[in-house]
């Protein structure tokens, strides 16, 4: 009997002992996850965001990694499917048990998740241009909201170029519309009448684009100066500049300002077409300074390719990644409540050659750039604001929003604060 009981607590002890090693070697890491499609229509802008996940990660580890412990990135491919997105992130808080997400593209992937991460309380850090219009405690905005690249490139188009008339073209989703809507009514404000706006929207992964370029050629034909706001993501841009081309559309004669075309949507093609078109971010590559270089360096150190290019999302995960390690840091941990208190009024060096700062609205401050497309596929600097540029939630130009604050700190912790009636609306 005593020798049945001893062999049987010593089972139990190793049991113990096993279960305890292996719960000590998954405390021995602390888990990032990482939501980019690498398939499907967005794959040609999200692959990048990716490895340059991986790359901050490793240059973490090699400083010793964050709170005592390395840093390990979990992986994930949602595949451009929007309801993936939602399931994948479940999966990363849930059961990878990772202490903050950096991901997702577009606006309708952002959506999709943003219930998950608020039902388990988990971070997420979103790094690309947006339509606003959204305040969550539980997603970080390190991309450009709308007064932070379409409203400044339109005030460039109007002001600069003396444009007229208006080609508001998106894909169909979120972003687009709601970016649109708001452009609407800010060109409207500012005395454009309506005949001389034309919306249009398309399919992700559209590819026939003659009859639309054709419109877009006989909209511009009036004698007004005519350009193109382009909302337009991921592989549809390549078939839409080269239409343009093919019907002899130059930028000198209706210009286009792309909101989602960087270096990365440009390598590989032929940008013959393009040459003098304009995009708006809050980075470029080809920008001169200290830090941009070492990150170039670092990135085609870390990717063993001198040929590829960097772009505003990956400045954003950049300066996203950089705010949560020090937040962790002052939390002295990464639990997501803590970081959310710690990370607010935190400021980093961007890639521009300035600091960003995380606002109490979780959105940061940024330069506004506005770059012409030259023929390497790289941009020449034309303009850009006099400093930093604070992201607004909540756009000043629709009824429903412009008396809506966005202020995480305690006491008020709201997300749509509405100043006229001193009340939280709810609107989130």
């Amino acid at each position: 009997m005593k020798s049945t009981l001893l062999t049987a607590s010593l089972a139990c002890a190793l049991t113990f002992a096993s279960l305890f090693s292996g719960q000590a070697r998954a405390e021995e890491t602390i888990k990032v996850g990482v939501l980019h499609s690498l398939s499907g229509t967005m794959a040609i802008s999200e692959t990048t965001l990716k490895d340059t996940m991986l790359m901050l990660i490793d240059e973490q580890n090699k400083k010793g990694g964050l709170l005592g412990k390395k840093l390990e990135a979990v992986v994930v491919d949602p595949a451009s499917n929007w309801p993936l997105f939602a399931e994948k992130a479940r999966e990363l808080i849930t059961k990878d048990k990772v202490a903050a997400v950096f991901g997702c593209w577009t606006s309708v992937s952002r959506k999709s998740v943003l219930p998950v991460f608020e039902e388990l309380n988990s971070l997420l850090f979103y790094p690309v241009q947006y339509e606003g219009e959204e305040s969550s405690r539980n997603v970080f905005y390190t991309g450009a909201a709308p007064n932070q690249q379409a409203i400044p490139a339109v005030d460039y188009l109007m002001n600069e170029m003396g444009v007229k008339r208006w080609v508001l073209a998106g894909t169909d989703y979120v972003y687009p519309r709601t970016t649109n809507k708001i452009l609407e009514a800010y060109l409207k404000d500012k005395g454009v009448a309506a005949e001389d706006i034309m919306i249009n929207y398309t399919p992700f992964g559209h590819s026939d684009w003659q009859s639309i370029v054709s419109d877009i050629k006989k909209f511009g034909s009036t004698g007004k100066k005519t350009a193109v706001v382009s909302t337009i993501n991921g592989d549809a841009n390549v078939p839409f500049y080269k239409e343009l081309g093919n019907q002899g559309i130059t930028a000198d004669k209706i210009p286009v300002v792309a909101f989602s075309v960087g270096e990365e949507e440009l390598s590989g093609i032929d940008t013959k077409p393009l040459v003098g078109h304009l995009a708006a971010w809050n980075y470029f590559m080809s920008l001169d300074n200290e830090a941009n270089d070492a990150f170039i360096e670092s990135w085609h150190k870390f990717i063993k390719n001198d040929k590829r290019v960097t772009n505003d999302p990956m400045e954003a995960h950049y300066i996203g990644f950089n705010m949560w390690v020090k937040a962790v840091e002052k939390a002295g941990t990464t639990d997501p409540t803590s970081v959310e208190d710690a990370i607010i009024g935190i400021t980093v060096p961007n890639l521009s050659g300035g600091y960003s700062a995380m606002m109490p609205n979780h959105h940061i401050t940024k330069p506004v750039l506005i770059g012409e497309i030259q023929n390497d596929g790289q941009f020449e600097v034309v303009w850009q604001t006099p400093g930093m540029v604070a992201g607004d939630a909540w756009s000043d130009y629709l009824a429903g929003s412009k008396d809506l604050i966005s202020d995480w700190r305690n006491p008020l912790s709201c997300g749509s604060f509405n100043v006229k009636t001193g009340k939280c609306s709810g609107k989130e």
